[in-house]
């Protein structure tokens, strides 16, 4: 199993990248957004990959993240979304509005990818809905570093630190709900202060939500209005 191709880029195409490790050349599929992240020709590429073994075929999909990886996953054990569906959804989203998207049941959101109807994101929904906070607290670090020397670093997610972290008086449990839904709210993108606002607020509302549910809530409170 090729599990990560660290090299220097040959090419870009529409779909995927050539990627040079030590003279031999690796070609990877990766979502737009990926693509439109590695450097230009030449440069040192990092990608998490997936290898995709079919009886006449051999597939390799790259990934900026192991959360993106894990997602990638997960939707293709959904019936109906093959991988480059996944990876479809990802350029047009990103993983952060898939997550949104199916925590949300929002079907509009997953039919803005290409291949992707709406009775295919209702089965999404459905069948991963229980599974998203998982990911999202596996936070959205992880991208890697590119060092002169040609090696990478992959930095480990660090948890938000709840200075601000609402509601003092709650008891460890809550207090620990709280403190990692704003580290995986923040690491979704999501600005300090908007994130401990809608966890305050969705934790006020019901004290006894643990981690995965106070996610979803804290989302709904945060998602566009109207």
């Amino acid at each position: 199993m090729i599990g990560k191709i660290t090299g220097r880029v040959d090419y870009t195409a529409d779909d995927h990248v050539l990627i040079d490790v030590q003279g031999v050349g690796y070609l990877v599929f990766c979502s737009t957004r990926t693509l439109a992240a590695l450097p230009p020709k030449g440069g040192v590429a990092a990608l998490y990959t997936e290898l995709l073994v079919r009886e006449d075929n051999l597939q390799l999909f790259g990934f900026m993240t192991l959360a993106e990886k894990e997602w990638h996953k997960l939707l293709t054990s959904v019936q109906g979304v093959g991988a480059k569906v996944a990876l479809a959804m990802f350029g047009a989203l990103g993983t952060e509005g898939v997550s949104r998207a199916i925590t949300l049941g929002d079907v509009a959101a997953l039919k803005a990818a290409p291949g992707v109807g709406p009775k295919l994101a209702q089965r999404i929904i459905v069948e991963l809905k229980d599974k998203v906070a998982k990911i999202i607290s596996m936070g959205a670090a992880g991208a890697e570093q590119v060092q002169a020397d040609a090696d990478v670093v992959i930095d480990a997610p660090v948890a938000v630190q709840p200075r601000a972290a609402p509601q003092a008086s709650a008891s460890a449990g809550s207090a620990a709900a709280q403190a990692d839904t704003l580290s995986a709210l923040v690491n979704l993108g999501y600005g300090h202060g908007d994130a401990a606002t809608a966890v305050a607020e969705a934790s006020g509302a019901t004290p006894d939500l643990d981690s995965g549910g106070l996610i979803k809530a804290a989302l709904r409170l945060l998602a566009p209005k109207g």
